[in-house]
């Protein structure tokens, strides 16, 4: 939902950020990305680690338990029934689970896993219950149960149900076995018959430890659902900068070879890097670094072809059918060169021009040049044949060396220079139309055995260029080629496998799909196997392992933990809803119980502590409230008055604060203990030995509840135990230490400061203890609590983790779309690069038709092609592009390309001035000034950098026909 502002501008309203936590939301978005069932695999074997970790901690747990009664009892005899149950009970319920990790055979019978929780469950409740009403009637001895607290947090926190009703149902059934067996045994034993208010405070006290685990398993689920869905989008994100980067490298490798493309990507992604990091950059992403990048090829053959009669058809044919013709032909010409392996370099209107043996070293470059001249003239007399049409190709082959790269600063263009590249251009000139033109050198890297060879034309004879060259020629003949077109035809396919993989669609395709399901299947699920992978390091635990340590899990870059600790809580409201509903179930325990002599006291805490409570509550929960009652109207403007906004601002700053999160913690935490030191400090201990000795030597039944009842006490701290650990984004470390603190400090309670009153309360086992039986109750929750807690701090650290990487992932993705767009713009007009990148799946045709452009060609004289030449060149064309880039405000003017020594510019290439110039005539004299213009201030800036050569420079002014995209695609003008 968009953030909304109110007339009055007093506050603004948004829910946006919070509502993408809402479990229903999730649930919702879930269905709509149809990742239900992968969901569904996930959750699977996240239940199934949990397993696994509860397996190992109940095996501890029983064999700890079974050691120290042993250990502690005077009278094994007694408690040697209780050890074997527990052995057999744990034995059979590790049997029973250990079906869930049967993967296949559960997945293909999902009820499995809740009929082995619910029995697993029930079993060791009958057990637990068992060994109390065993002794019970046996000896008549009225024993407390032990687990039930454990068994509630195992079924909310480990058991693999997936579906949190069933986790439910469970729980209070589980639930109401324990408060029935205690209205029978317990109750009737200790307390009156009429105290009715003990018996709801053990109510309470299930309600309370369900309403735990409930709320850990709904926001275990809107945190596992929201880290699934953040690591679909990093998948998607991933892949589709793979995509991005594999497109690129095709866009751009089919224009400029690897080696030289490398350097020009790295700067643009470094200008645009620094530009998004809002660091100054010297130059505009957009031009290039005034660098030649070229390179020294000796090794290599050239290429040069002319479509003859061309000219001819510019009068005799339509545009739009011309334009079809070449783009045709090119595309079967690029696809060829790409089988032959021959570099095509670019072409001018009908020529075309490569080289073989660039890219890589090729012993075979003369023949995969004549190979690829036979095969384009048989390609040429297919079109002839097809569209009825008199052209023919006449094409020069010669082989020596090459100066090969980029110059300029916009729309680079990869080029060659040289003597012996000006000799295949003349090659080519004085060729014989069907025939390839080869010079003496060419014919001595082929098999003349493979081929038909006649002598040269006049021509060439009298040709100065050759002549000064002493290059002796050769024609081969095409008819006995054996070369035949249809070998293109698959290189066709080819390349929409190429385009398949450089675009795919990604909700539709088999190939994606499948990745998406290995990424899932590679999440992970626990971080437990941190604690007890001391050398290898499981595949799972590689997201966080170089950084987090395996305890705490606290990264180890401090910033990175810094901005973990510091990210919103945006769940904030959960956690005030389960502090106040416990502290209003604690306050209701104390009111029960408390002794009368500090009654006062006791409603003066309560009221303040519930006071705070319930302010910090609906501070918290205010907004949601708002938006049930105002957000699905988004037209609905709703005036929030001044107290509305403040309450706004509060909880948004609570939010996003992490001392005062933690400040509510300490004081929610701090509250809950002075409730339960309250009550211990309305116990008068002496008094409650004198009454127990009196009892002794009187022979009367003492009663101990005037003192504090010690099992409700341990039942509040396990509670306050189990809310200090499942309060949100409250810094792991803190939360272990101050649980750790409250355990200690009770510890000390019941074995030093009210041991008396401890070891004279209910046992859970003949002559162990009770003392014993409170301190390893409140251990066991201290540590299933902290195991519990661990794993919602990985998922949590590993959720941010993805979060941070898909930040970097979307910010690469966008320079990397940025960069796209650049290298387009450096190699197709601006208004062409939207219609190319739409267009390349199908190498779609794409022409514009202008009446008036103006079109200019400046070609430098007596210049030498050499090293030194191009440096030269190279300063005159960055000039030139740069004055280009300075007036694009002002003029219409794209540069088109530059072939050897001439630059070509063409004004009015504009789309919308296209579609308008039919009626709108008045731009048609503006429109032809802007050339002479632009040419006359070219001319005057440059004239001092070629002192000692002259410019010959030429404009025209008529229609026009701009093709686009071919097999490799570059920007050309064809017309009379």
């Amino acid at each position: 939902m968009s953030e909304k502002r109110f007339p009055d501008d007093v506050c603004q309203y948004n829910y946006t950020k919070e509502r993408l936590l809402e479990r229903s939301y999730l649930l919702v978005k879930c269905a709509e990305l149809h990742l239900e069932e992968e969901y569904r695999l996930y959750q699977a074997r996240l239940w199934s680690s949990f397993l696994g970790v509860f397996c190992l901690l109940h095996a501890l747990i029983t064999i700890a338990h079974c050691a120290i009664l042993l250990l502690t009892c005077d009278h094994i005899h007694m408690i040697i029934v209780d050890v074997v149950i527990y052995l057999v009970t744990s034995f059979v319920i590790l049997t029973i689970l250990g079906i869930n990790f049967c993967e296949n055979f559960t997945r293909q019978h999902s009820w499995i896993t809740y009929m082995s929780s619910v029995v697993a469950a029930l079993a060791f409740v009958s057990a637990d219950i068992f060994q109390g009403t065993y002794h019970y009637y046996t000896h008549d001895w009225a024993l407390d149960t032990f687990y039930d607290t454990y068994i509630i947090y195992i079924i909310y926190m480990f058991l693999p149900m997936p579906i949190i009703s069933g986790a439910l149902l469970l729980g209070v059934t589980v639930s109401v076995v324990y408060i029935t067996y205690f209205g029978i045994y317990i109750a009737t034993e200790y307390y009156m018959a009429y105290d009715y208010a003990r018996f709801s405070v053990y109510i309470v006290h299930h309600v309370c430890f369900n309403l735990l685990g409930m709320f850990f398993r709904i926001m275990n689920d809107i945190v596992v659902r929201s880290s699934f869905l953040d690591r679909h989008q990093y998948i998607m994100e991933k892949i589709w900068l793979r995509n991005a980067r594999r497109q690129e490298k095709l866009v751009l490798h089919s224009i400029i070879p690897p080696q030289i493309a490398k350097p020009i990507q790295d700067d643009i992604k470094n200008r645009l890097a620094r530009k998004v990091r809002g660091l100054d950059a010297s130059r505009s992403p957009g031009v290039m670094e005034n660098v030649m990048a070229i390179q020294i090829h000796p090794e290599v053959t050239i290429l040069y072809a002319d479509v003859v009669n061309y000219t001819k058809l510019t009068t005799t044919q339509r545009v739009e059918t011309l334009v079809r013709l070449l783009h045709d032909l090119f595309v079967r010409f690029d696809l060829a060169a790409t089988q032959f392996e021959v570099q095509r370099i670019k072409f001018l209107g009908d020529c075309y021009y490569c080289v073989a043996g660039l890219m890589r070293p090729n012993p075979d470059h003369a023949k995969c040049c004549v190979n690829l001249g036979l095969s384009m003239i048989s390609h040429i007399q297919e079109v002839r044949r097809e569209n009825d049409v008199d052209i023919n190709m006449r094409i020069g082959v010669h082989s020596g060396s090459v100066i090969a790269g980029v110059i300029g600063e916009a729309k680079l263009q990869y080029d060659i220079w040289g003597t012996d590249v000006t000799i295949a251009n003349h090659l080519e000139a004085t060729g014989t139309p069907g025939f390839v033109h080869v010079s003496d050198s060419t014919l001595k890297e082929l098999e003349p055995s493979e081929y038909t060879i006649i002598p040269g034309t006049d021509a060439a004879l009298e040709d100065p260029v050759l002549g000064k060259n002493n290059i002796t020629t050769f024609l081969i003949s095409a008819q006995t080629s054996h070369h035949s077109p249809s070998r293109s035809v698959e290189r066709i396919d080819s390349y929409a496998d190429i385009d398949k993989y450089a675009r795919p669609d990604l909700y539709h395709t088999k190939m994606f799909n499948e990745e998406l399901r290995q990424e899932f299947r590679m999440m992970p699920v626990c971080g437990f196997k941190q604690i007890f992978s001391w050398r290898r390091r499981n595949q799972s635990i590689d997201v966080l392992s170089p950084g987090v340590t395996k305890f705490c899990l606290v990264y180890r870059d401090s910033n990175l933990e810094c901005k973990y600790l510091h990210s919103p809580d945006l769940m904030f409201k959960y956690s005030m809803l389960l502090a106040w509903s416990m502290g209003c179930s604690l306050a209701y325990i104390q009111l029960l119980t408390q002794n009368r002599n500090l009654l006062l006291e006791a409603i003066v805490l309560d009221a303040i502590v519930l006071t705070c409570l319930t302010v910090l509550l609906v501070i918290s929960w205010y907004k949601k409230i708002c938006w049930l009652r105002y957000g699905n109207n988004e037209y609905d403007r709703h005036r929030f008055g001044k107290f509305s906004c403040w309450i706004f601002r509060t909880s948004e700053k609570i939010q996003a604060s992490l001392s005062l999160r933690i400040s509510i913690y300490l004081f929610i935490i701090c509250a809950y203990n002075s409730v339960i030191c309250i009550i211990l400090m309305g116990c008068d201990r002496e008094e409650l030995e004198v009454m127990y000795i009196e009892s002794k030597l009187y022979h009367y039944e003492a009663d101990m509840n005037v003192c504090f009842n010690p099992w409700l006490i341990s039942n509040m701290m396990a509670l306050t135990i189990g809310m200090c650990f499942t309060f949100t984004s409250v810094p792991f470390v803190l939360k272990i230490v101050v649980c750790l603190l409250m355990t200690i400090s009770y510890l000390v309670v019941i074995l030093i400061q009210f041991q008396f009153v401890f070891h004279h309360s209910v046992t859970t086992n003949p002559f162990f203890s009770a003392e014993y039986a409170h301190s390893l109750l409140v251990v066991i929750a201290f540590v299933t609590l902290y195991l519990k807690e661990r794993h919602a701090e990985f998922t949590n650290k590993v959720n941010f983790n993805w979060r941070v990487e898909l930040k970097k992932k979307q910010r690469d993705a966008q320079i990397t779309n940025h960069s796209i767009i650049i290298l387009l713009n450096n190699i197709l007009p601006a208004h062409v690069v939207n219609v190319y990148l739409t267009s390349l799946e199908k190498h779609e045709l794409y022409y514009e038709e202008y009446k008036i452009v103006s079109v200019m060609f400046a070609t430098l004289q007596n210049f030498e092609m050499n090293i030194r030449g191009l440096r030269l060149l190279n300063e005159i064309i960055t000039e030139f592009d740069r004055l280009l880039h300075h007036y694009k405000d002002n003029y219409l003017v794209e540069k088109i390309k530059i072939v050897g020594c001439t630059y070509m510019a063409a004004c009015g290439l504009d789309v919308s001035f296209a579609d308008r110039v039919s009626v709108e005539w008045e731009r048609r004299d503006s429109l032809m000034g802007e050339g002479p213009d632009v040419s006359q201030t070219l001319f005057e800036n440059v004239r001092e950098k070629s002192k000692g050569r002259s410019w010959r420079r030429g404009r025209l002014c008529d229609d026009h026909v701009c093709p686009g995209p071919n097999a490799h695609p570059l920007d050309d003008q064809q017309g009379l």
